[in-house]
């Protein structure tokens, strides 16, 4: 077995074990999509991964779990029918007959409209359960609300980019208008990528990419916000990462979804569950976080 083969062995056994330690600990939402995983270079497609996982579980027991999973509004995509082109083929590499929620990843750059016909389609057809958007400014996710409202679909979600540091969807109107349509707001980058856990320093800054944002200046200014989580989280015998997951439930009618790698994490995650930061320890946290510069997320602008 070459170098290669044998990390992405390691990456898909500690896959499949961040997947049983998040049905162990309760937490039964997955949400993927049709992108997530690419067959370039030896990775191996969310979906297909995600349906193999569950069918092994099922051979143990009975195995209760939700699964979400999302259209690419590719620009070569157009109409509804696409929309059900492609659930289909999710279905398939899931194992499954139906998913409960279905979403479009992101806005298309034309056709819009089609693909929430296509939506409310699968919805129809009993393919979904559920129909939701990802990315939607407050025009976009209004529109989107009342296309779907014509049809007597109810638009269930909005997943966007929301965390402590980055609470973009307090400032533009959507966390406002999801709870105003009764929209559930799905988090991702909760954690803002691993910068929450508190494991980044300005000495020990990330690499790659979130390199770029998260620099050394951005994480000294963080440090009074990270110094106080540390502090209530040790009130309450939780980490960081913890605290931060636990901040936005309590924001109401959100969801954070963090990305499991490991059993590790996601028995780490769980221990954001069952317990509340208090009103004040919201409000201090929201008012320390104000005083780092915001982070600019130009897809949910469009």
């Amino acid at each position: 077995m070459v170098e290669g083969d044998f990390t992405q062995d390691r990456r898909l056994k500690e896959a499949k074990a961040a997947f049983d330690a998040s049905v162990d600990s309760g937490m039964t939402f997955f949400d993927t999509a049709e992108v997530y995983g690419t067959a370039l270079m030896g990775a191996v497609n969310s979906e297909s991964l995600l349906g193999d996982f569950i069918r092994e579980r099922k051979q143990q027991g009975p195995v209760d779990v939700t699964v979400a999973t999302k259209f690419a509004a590719l620009p070569w995509r157009f109409g509804r029918g696409s929309v059900l082109s492609a659930l289909k083929k999710s279905l398939e590499r899931l194992g499954l007959p139906s998913v409960e929620l279905y979403q479009l990843h992101w806005p298309g750059l034309w056709g819009n409209e089609g693909y929430l016909d296509g939506l409310a389609d699968a919805y129809d057809q009993g393919l979904v359960k559920a129909v939701g958007v990802s990315n939607y400014n407050e025009k976009r996710l209004r529109d989107a609300h009342a296309r779907l409202k014509k049809r007597g679909v109810p638009l269930a979600v909005n997943q966007v980019n929301y965390s402590l540091i980055y609470r973009t969807p307090e400032e533009n109107g959507v966390k406002a208008a999801c709870d105003d349509l009764g929209v559930t707001l799905i988090a991702y980058s909760p954690i803002a990528q691993g910068v929450l856990s508190g494991k980044y320093t300005p000495e020990n800054p990330p690499t790659g990419p979130r390199g770029n944002t998260y620099t050394p200046e951005f994480l000294t200014k963080l440090q009074p916000l990270m110094n106080r989580i540390k502090e209530i989280g040790a009130s309450y015998g939780k980490n960081p990462t913890q605290v931060s997951l636990n901040w936005l439930t309590c924001q109401g009618n959100v969801v954070p979804i963090p990305g499991a790698k490991s059993a590790g994490q996601a028995m780490d995650f769980a221990g954001a569950l069952g317990w509340s930061l208090t009103a004040g320890e919201v409000e201090e946290l929201r008012t320390l976080a104000r005083e780092i510069k915001g982070i600019k997320m130009p897809i949910e602008e469009s």
